[in-house]
C-alpha cells in the first residue's frame, strides 16, 4: 500500500511537471491598437483553442509603426524584447539591420512545401531581404479613396461618373468644400506612405532597386508633391489629424477621405447609418500602368526569440496568424486584405464574405492588381527620414513651393543616408 501510494505520488508530480513543461509562453508586440486590438485578441483566442499547450501574451500596444519599431530598439537594449512581433512592412529592415530578428529559413524548410499553404513568391518578397526571410506578411492595405455618395450628390457629382484624374477629383473636392462652412472637400494625411502612394500613382519610386540612391525627387515626385499643394489651394484642405479626419468623415463633414484601406471596417461602423460609405480606387495617373505601383500597407510578423522551444512555439502561432483561419478573423475584422493565397482562392474561407462586401472587394483588388513593397530608407535614420518627408509636405500644405520643397528635402535625405 505504501509502495503504491509513493508511485502514485509520483506519478502526480511526473503528470504536473509535463503540463508545467507543455505550458510555453509566447510574448508578442503589436501597434496601432485602433485597428488592431481586436484582430490581435481574436487570432490569439482561436490560437489558444487549438494549441492548449501555448499561451500568447499580448503586451500593451504601441501608438503605430513607427513607434513600434523605436520601442522594440529599447527593448533589445534593455534585454526585453518579446517573442515576435507584427511590425509595419516597412520596418522590419531596422530591425534586421540591427540583427535582433531571426531568420526564418530553417523553420520554413522546403520552399515549395511553404509555398502550397499559400505564401506564394510575391508575398513571400515582402519579408526577404538578401536570399532570406526574415518577416511573413500577416495583413496589407493600399491608399483608397473613401466618399460620402450624399455630398459627392449635392456638389453635382455622381458615384457612377466618380473622378479617375486627379484634376476631376481636385475639383469635385472644391465644389463639396462650397457646400457650407462646416463641410470639408477631402483629406490626405501629410505621411510618406501616402506620399510614396501618390509617386507610385505617377510610376516613380522613391529610391532605385538597390537602395543606393534617392529618387524622390524625379519629375514623378514632383507631381506627387504638387498635388499636395493643390488640395490645399484649390480644394482648401484642412491641417488636421487622422483622428479628426475619420471623425469628421464619419458625421458627414468631409467629403472625400483617402486613406488606407485597412479603416475600412472602423469608418463603416463610424458612420452607421448617416450616409452608406463607398470605396474607390486610389487614381492610376500614370500613362504607362505597368510602372504603377501603390505600396502595400500593413504587417509583417518577426521572430526575435533564441529559445529554441519557444521558436517551435511562435513559429505555430505565426503560421496561423498569416495562414488561411488568421487571415479570415484579419479580413472580416478590418480593412485589410488577406497575404495567403489560399484565402483568396478557396471560395469557403471569404466568399460569402466578398459577395456581400463590395468595398472590401473593391480594395482587395486593388492589393492584387498595383501592390508593391513599402520602401524603407535603410540603417538606423530610417525613421528619423520619414518623419522629415512628413515634415515637409505639412511645409507644402501650408504654402511652400512643392518643387523646391522636395528637391531640399532629397538633399538633405541624401547627406542623411549617405546616398547618391
Amino acid at each position: 500500500m505504501k509502495r503504491t501510494f509513493i508511485a502514485s505520488a509520483i506519478f502526480c508530480l511526473a503528470a504536473f511537471g509535463a503540463s508545467q513543461a507543455a505550458e510555453i509562453e509566447v510574448r508578442l508586440h503589436y501597434a496601432h491598437p485602433n485597428l488592431w486590438k481586436t484582430v490581435q485578441e481574436k487570432i490569439a483566442t482561436a490560437f489558444m483553442a487549438e494549441n492548449p499547450g501555448i499561451k500568447i501574451k499580448l503586451n500593451a500596444p504601441a501608438k503605430n509603426y513607427a513607434d513600434g519599431a523605436q520601442q522594440l530598439l529599447r527593448d533589445a537594449v534593455a534585454n526585453q524584447l518579446p517573442d515576435v512581433a507584427f511590425v509595419g512592412l516597412n520596418r522590419w529592415r531596422i530591425l534586421e539591420a540591427r540583427g535582433l530578428t531571426v531568420a526564418l529559413d530553417d523553420l520554413i524548410g522546403d520552399p515549395k512545401a511553404f509555398e502550397a499553404k499559400g505564401y506564394t513568391p510575391a508575398l513571400r518578397s515582402l519579408g526577404q531581404y538578401k536570399g532570406k526571410q526574415y518577416a511573413v506578411a500577416a495583413a496589407a492595405s493600399n491608399l483608397v479613396i473613401y466618399a460620402n455618395p450624399e455630398l459627392v450628390k449635392k456638389a453635382g457629382g455622381s458615384m457612377d461618373n466618380f473622378p479617375t484624374d486627379f484634376d476631376s477629383l481636385i475639383e469635385l473636392s472644391s465644389k463639396i468644400n462650397k457646400l457650407g462652412n462646416s463641410i470639408d472637400g477631402v483629406w490626405v494625411s501629410t505621411h510618406d506612405w501616402r506620399f510614396q502612394s501618390m509617386l507610385g500613382s505617377y510610376g516613380g519610386r522613391p529610391m532605385n532597386a538597390d537602395e543606393t540612391a534617392i529618387t524622390f525627387d524625379s519629375p514623378a515626385g514632383i507631381k506627387a508633391a504638387k498635388l499636395y499643394s493643390r488640395f490645399a489651394k484649390e480644394a482648401n484642405m484642412k491641417m488636421y489629424g487622422g483622428n479628426e479626419a475619420r471623425q469628421a468623415f464619419a458625421s458627414g463633414l468631409l467629403g472625400i477621405y483617402i486613406d488606407s484601406s485597412s479603416y475600412l471596417t472602423r469608418v463603416t461602423e463610424a458612420a452607421g447609418d448617416r450616409f452608406k460609405v463607398t470605396v474607390k480606387p486610389f487614381i492610376v495617373a500614370a500613362e504607362d500602368k505597368s510602372t504603377v505601383y501603390f505600396p502595400t500597407g500593413g504587417s509583417a510578423i518577426v521572430m526575435f526569440t533564441k529559445d529554441k522551444a519557444i521558436q517551435e512555439a511562435s513559429w505555430k502561432y505565426m503560421q496561423f496568424a498569416s495562414g488561411p483561419k488568421g487571415a479570415k478573423i484579419v479580413v472580416a475584422n478590418s480593412g485589410y486584405a488577406p497575404t495567403n493565397e489560399l484565402v483568396l482562392k478557396d471560395k469557403k474561407y471569404l466568399g460569402q464574405f466578398y459577395a456581400t462586401n463590395e468595398n472590401s472587394r473593391v480594395a482587395h483588388a486593388q492589393v492584387a492588381a498595383y501592390a508593391g513593397p513599402w520602401f524603407a530608407y535603410p540603417g538606423t535614420e530610417g525613421v528619423a527620414v520619414t518623419d522629415l518627408i512628413g515634415n515637409a509636405l505639412v511645409k507644402v500644405v501650408s504654402g511652400e513651393d512643392p518643387e523646391a520643397t522636395i528637391k531640399k528635402l532629397a538633399t538633405t535625405v541624401r547627406s542623411k543616408l549617405k546616398m547618391k
